[in-house]
């Protein structure tokens, strides 16, 4: 997948734990580990809004689009091989 979460950096940043997130957010401490191992297959509009919240920070700090190598190609690209 080609969104990559940067909760770590932005945890590091603040100088906050993940417990002390999870405390603030009212998220299980496993589903915030989830999270920020980049494990999530989805996150809802409501989680991101209280990560922001308590955070400071904008979607864009905690969410970074990285192209896999699948996603670098084309349609026209496929079907030109």
């Amino acid at each position: 997948m080609g969104i990559r979460v940067t909760l770590d950096r932005v945890l590091l940043e603040r100088r906050m734990s993940l417990t002390e997130l999870c405390d603030r957010v009212g998220i299980t401490l496993a589903n915030l580990s989830i999270l920020k191992t980049g494990k999530a297959k989805a996150i809802r509009f409501t989680t991101l809004e209280a990560l922001c919240r308590e955070l400071e920070c904008q979607p864009g700090d905690l969410l970074n689009y990285e192209p896999d190598e699948a996603d670098d190609k084309s349609p026209a690209a496929e079907a030109a091989e």
